[in-house]
């Protein structure tokens, strides 16, 4: 247990309802900064180094057992409310894991904390990318063309037109242990040598193969609603430039809120299918082969560049916060054209795509003009942006990214 000037702010804490939030991170600290403006008390809860704890505002830090340590963190959450008298504080899942934890574990969290992550009936449409293509490909909502084989005699028999890409069902399983998320595969020998890699980390089970969409990043969207009830109550659409890397990304790195009505309805008719609650990021890529916005994942919990949507004007934190503690929610209508950066990955990404001749560098600085929300740096909060540029090895080495 670690705390700084912990006592008067429990005491505070318990005379209103606060957040609890699962990790510390830099999506994480977008949810901090916008609650802790508000002056809603915060536990911060993170089991490692995290820049969130260097933020200026105000917050209790306790070390939490691993995300991997299911049971654990369960059991230390309802420790951590019956000691610290947070009965009815909303918990704010900050990665899969946490949403695993909270979803399977909903009948008893709910005695001690407003959780907002649905139950794993519903979340496993979600959590398990098979699961969320076979919902979709079942009620006419447009997948990259996607195969399930068992082994390897069935991937075999597979009449596949390459490339192609390999990767698993269930992100967290693989990619925690080998910092990728999926593969190109542009013959049958890198199909074969490829495929018994993945098998050697995860069950054939959770391996998928699918068509490849060209077109990159620049065909990559998200919509990103307050879902409740079978309806977007608010939310923000987004084309995502930019991601590390630039041809399978680890994640964005430059996105820009834009209007397209087309994907707004088909996350809304995904979401309203599995009977959806909450924030969350639909993402798709357009194929511009045929035109079609294809449902590629769903992330049922804050992303990294949710904060582009509190600088358009939609707090999607806030409203989940209000929504949980029965206030009355003002509809929020998101401004276009303000963009979100990472200087940490987008400077580094930028500069091999100018090496490569992919991008020159009057688009870059064309790109960046405009109101700017950055996902870490932040004037009147500035050293968690110096602690992450201190730890980014590490964090390159934990996450990858």
């Amino acid at each position: 247990m670690n705390t700084v000037n912990k006592e008067p702010y429990i005491k505070e804490m318990t005379e209103k309802i606060g957040a609890v939030i699962t990790g510390g991170d830099f999506q994480a600290l977008g949810v901090l900064r916008t609650l802790a403006r508000k002056d809603i008390p915060i536990i911060l809860l993170d089991s490692d180094h995290c820049i969130s704890r260097y933020s200026r505002f105000k917050k209790t830090f306790f070390r939490a057992p691993r995300l991997s340590e299911k049971d654990s963190y369960c059991d230390f959450l309802v420790a951590l409310a019956r000691r610290e008298r947070i009965d009815g504080w909303v918990i704010f899942p900050n990665s899969d894991e946490a949403v695993y934890i909270l979803s399977e574990n909903k009948d008893i969290l709910k005695e001690f904390y407003r959780v907002p992550t649905p139950s794993w009936e519903v979340i496993r449409n979600v959590f398990i990318k098979k699961n969320t293509y076979q919902v979709a490909e079942k009620n006419g909502i447009a997948i990259p063309k996607t195969y399930y084989p068992q082994n390897l005699e069935e991937l075999m028999e597979l009449n596949l037109q390459f490339p192609v890409v390999i990767k698993p069902s269930i992100r967290d399983n693989f990619y925690n242990k080998v910092k990728i998320k999926a593969f190109r595969i542009n013959n049958k020998e890198e199909l074969i040598k490829t495929y018994h890699f993945v098998c050697s980390v995860i069950s054939p089970s959770e391996v998928l193969v699918q068509e490849f969409i060209p077109g990159g990043a620049n065909q990559l969207y998200s919509f990103c609603p307050f879902f409740k009830e079978g309806e977007a109550i608010s939310g923000i659409t987004a084309r995502r430039a930019r991601q590390h890397p630039m041809d399978f990304g680890q994640a964005s790195t430059f996105a820009e809120v834009i209007e397209i009505p087309e994907i707004q309805k088909i996350a809304e008719k995904f979401l309203s299918l599995i009977g959806y609650y909450g924030i969350a990021e639909v993402e798709f890529m357009k194929d511009p082969r045929d035109g079609k916005y294809k449902l590629i994942e769903v992330n049922p919990r804050v992303w990294g560049w949710h904060t582009l949507a509190i600088a358009a004007g939609v707090d999607l934190p806030y409203l989940l916060y209000l929504d949980m503690i029965g206030k009355k929610i003002e509809i929020q209508l998101p401004s276009n054209h303000v963009k979100w950066v990472r200087l940490l990955t987008d400077i580094p990404t930028v500069f091999l795509e100018i090496l490569k001749g992919n991008m020159k560098i009057a688009d870059y600085v064309a790109s960046m003009k405009g109101k700017k929300e950055f996902a870490v740096f932040s004037l009147d909060d500035p050293f968690p942006f110096f602690t992450e540029i201190a730890i980014a090895p590490y964090l390159w080495k934990k996450r990858g990214f």
